[in-house]
């Protein structure tokens, strides 16, 4: 009988929110679950996309020019930068290039399901070195894990899903431990932070560094992300992906996007004013947060944390919940009008412990 290799048939299964949560159909909804940009894309984007002709998608889009694009708004050469599909691509591209079954990959937890099932899929081990306390960064605890069948190690600069920032030293250090391993900066929420190490790229042998345009920019229906690392090393990944792995959408938009910079800012504005705003109205209904620098915020809503996801989904808001994580959801900060939805309805559910079918939404 036909039978997928062992490592397919033990890895697990990424189970989108979306799957999972059932939102009120008779109420707006809004997805608060997956940090996405609910203001949506730049409207250069959508001229782009109404401009298209029939004989354009009949082509097949080359990359190159767009990596070059990318490449020079990133600040590396041409030969530094992989356009892939979504940085989710860019994580699977490291990891089939640089795993073999008998290594092994370390992160910190918590962490993006996406980065075990990659090493799953390639039969090496995954070695978990949990944040320290308030979710710091373990820099201590993680050198320590390193040995020598460590050939992979993934750093989330900011972290999804507590918001929490590695230092610069600490992560420098990392790298400076493990020259045989290919160590990947997942930079998804870099905009929201203003920190990089983009800066190393070509510098250091064994960095690599993701950036999506799913987030800030608002492409995520476009699958967009960039790999960045040395010119010798990416030329070894630029090996496995298909020729023709981003479609003619994301390549023709992606100049307009990259270009409206003021619409970028000013969701980055918004998320930055957002995020505050709703730790301060959190913090006044006694539920404790954590300080983020990306476009979600980090709650902890104890034994009320199965109440609140069902008192917003029958208003059909949906928020992520973090099993991983006992009593928190994690909360993407949306327009002021949407947040201000979920505070009141928040408010309702926490202060005047309504049944959550009764809950009335602003």
């Amino acid at each position: 009988m036909l039978k997928a290799r062992r490592c397919v048939r033990e890895m697990g299964e990424y189970n989108s929110p979306s799957e999972d949560t059932a939102l009120n159909p008779h109420k707006e909804p809004l997805r608060l679950d997956l940090n996405e940009n609910t203001s949506g894309c730049s409207p250069r984007v959508l001229a782009k996309l109404r401009s298209l002709d029939g004989r354009k998608l009949a082509l097949y889009p080359p990359r190159e020019p767009g990596e070059k694009l990318v490449a020079e708004f990133l600040g590396v050469k041409p030969s530094e930068a992989l356009l892939t599909n979504g940085a989710d691509e860019a994580i699977d591209l490291l990891c089939r290039a640089y795993l073999d079954p008998e290594n092994e990959m370390i992160i910190v937890t918590p962490a993006f399901s996406m980065y075990e099932l990659f090493c799953q899929s390639t039969g090496a081990t995954m070695v978990c070195v949990p944040s320290g306390p308030e979710f710091a960064f373990p820099v201590e605890a993680l050198l320590r894990a390193i040995t020598p069948r460590t050939r992979m190690i993934v750093i989330t600069n900011p972290n999804n899903p507590t918001g929490t920032v590695a230092e610069r030293k600490d992560i420098l250090r990392v790298i400076e431990a493990a020259p045989e391993a290919a160590v990947l900066i997942d930079e998804a929420y870099f905009d929201f932070h203003g920190r990089t190490l983009m800066d190393r790229v070509g510098k250091i042998p064994n960095l690599f560094v993701a950036r999506t345009f799913s987030k800030a920019y608002g492409l995520a229906g476009l699958r967009i992300g960039i790999l960045a690392g040395a010119a010798e090393q990416i030329a070894m990944v630029r090996r496995i992906p298909s020729p023709f792995n981003l479609n003619v959408f994301a390549l023709e938009c992606l100049p307009e996007a990259l270009a409206d910079r003021q619409w970028v800012q000013s969701y980055i504005d918004n998320v930055r004013r957002g995020r505050e705003s709703l730790r301060h109205n959190l913090s006044a209904l006694g539920v404790k947060s954590w300080a983020s620098e990306a476009n979600f915020v980090l709650a902890d809503f104890g034994s009320r944390c199965d109440a609140v996801p069902a008192a917003m989904n029958a208003q059909g808001i949906a928020l992520r919940l973090r099993p991983d994580l006992p009593g928190c959801l994690r909360i993407t900060i949306g327009t002021p009008a949407e947040m201000e939805r979920v505070v009141f309805i928040l408010r309702q559910c926490m202060t005047a412990n309504l049944d959550v079918s009764k809950t009335v939404a602003q």
